[in-house]
């Protein structure tokens, strides 16, 4: 038993969402690592906390506050209907939301490792001829921080493919819109529906230990520089 056009459909979704998710988390999780790796202010270990959030929380505890702020009574539903926008809940806006909080700190922790890993002397070194702060992040601290911004993505597109329980809350279930890889294979287990579940299942397999296997081998090239 071959993929059929539905399992097709929730691949392709899962690669767009993912693929958005990654883009955002890296625009928003790049300012966030950088000031929780060079603050000394009191609101770091609160922050931080926050941001780390994801991490024990369930997803469905996550996805139900997700649910409730951007439903229409909620205070971002209530912004976003302001907007002329709607509410988020079961569409592809809301799932791209939904991601991104529910990935981010597996963004902002490794680029906020790598930030903490460069130190201060190339930017003190930097300073003294005369560069900008701007020029110093450009130009020192973006190429030094290579390695943590490639895990980042990695790690922020993985986590997102593998998502169930926040998207199943905030996204529902509707075919060619919110149903992406894991709520297929749910659909199909439900159903009884083994072989087909086999196919996506097996296929998350190999994904989840591709990018493991990218990740360490990295990690050991890089301490043997």
């Amino acid at each position: 038993m071959h993929l059929d056009s539905s399992d097709l459909a929730a691949i392709w979704l899962t690669i767009q969402l993912a693929s958005l998710t990654t883009v955002l988390l890296l625009i928003v999780g790049t300012p966030i690592a950088w000031w929780l790796a060079r603050t000394r202010s009191r609101l770091k270990g609160p922050v931080g906390a926050v941001v780390a959030l994801p991490l024990v929380l369930p997803p469905t505890v996550l996805g139900f506050y997700l649910l409730v702020l951007m439903g229409p009574h909620g205070a971002v539903g209530q912004v976003t209907q302001a907007l002329g926008l709607g509410v988020l809940p079961f569409t592809f806006a809301g799932l791209v939301v939904g991601s991104v909080v529910y990935s981010l700190p597996f963004v902002v922790q490794p680029l906020q490792n790598a930030f903490e890993a460069i130190g201060t002397r190339p930017l003190e070194a930097a300073a003294t001829l005369r560069a900008s702060p701007r020029d110093c992040f450009f130009s020192v601290v973006l190429p030094l921080a290579r390695p943590g911004f490639i895990t980042a993505g990695i790690l922020g597109f993985a986590h997102t493919v593998g998502e169930f329980g926040v998207v199943l809350m905030i996204g529902g279930n509707i075919e060619g819109r919110t149903r992406v890889v894991s709520v297929q294979i749910f659909d199909h287990v439900e159903a009884l529906e083994y072989a087909r579940a086999h196919w996506l299942a097996g296929g998350m397999v190999v994904f989840s230990f591709v990018v493991l296997l990218l990740l360490y081998t990295r990690r050991r090239a890089v301490a043997a520089l």
